[in-house]
């Protein structure tokens, strides 16, 4: 049986957590924030904090982002934020963290578009 996208995503959401974006708001610069949108969403804006990794790349360098971030080399227990436009890629890569061994990753509800829905603080990319 083939999955549509929105299948796919809905059942990556059933083994992912989630959090909304008034409850992010109040915790930014706490958990480590990735937004995984390309290159030409980011000029749009990000959420204070984050930090880009695509998400066509997120497997392969999040690993080293976080030990260079951290400092150290335990880093599966790391809270993580994924956020993406709509929530639905960052739900996807979030199941993936899991799948790598990250026990502390969730994705951001509604993902950007929420997040600007609620008028909470956008800030420019910087490339």
């Amino acid at each position: 049986m083939i999955l549509t996208s929105n299948q796919l995503v809905a059942e990556a959401k059933n083994h992912i957590k989630e959090i909304s974006p008034q409850s992010l708001f109040k915790r930014l610069g706490v958990p480590v924030l990735i937004d995984v949108r390309e290159s030409a969403e980011l000029e749009k804006g990000m959420i204070p904090h984050a930090h880009p990794i695509a998400r066509g790349v997120l497997e392969m360098n999040i690993q080293t982002y976080l030990t260079q971030k951290t400092g150290n080399e335990n880093i599966e227990n790391v809270e993580l934020v994924l956020y993406c436009r709509s929530g639905a890629r960052s739900a996807l890569a979030a199941e993936s963290l899991k799948k790598m061994g990250f026990t502390n990753v969730s994705s951001l509800e509604g993902g950007m578009n929420q997040w600007v829905t609620l008028a909470l603080p956008v800030t420019e990319y910087n490339s």
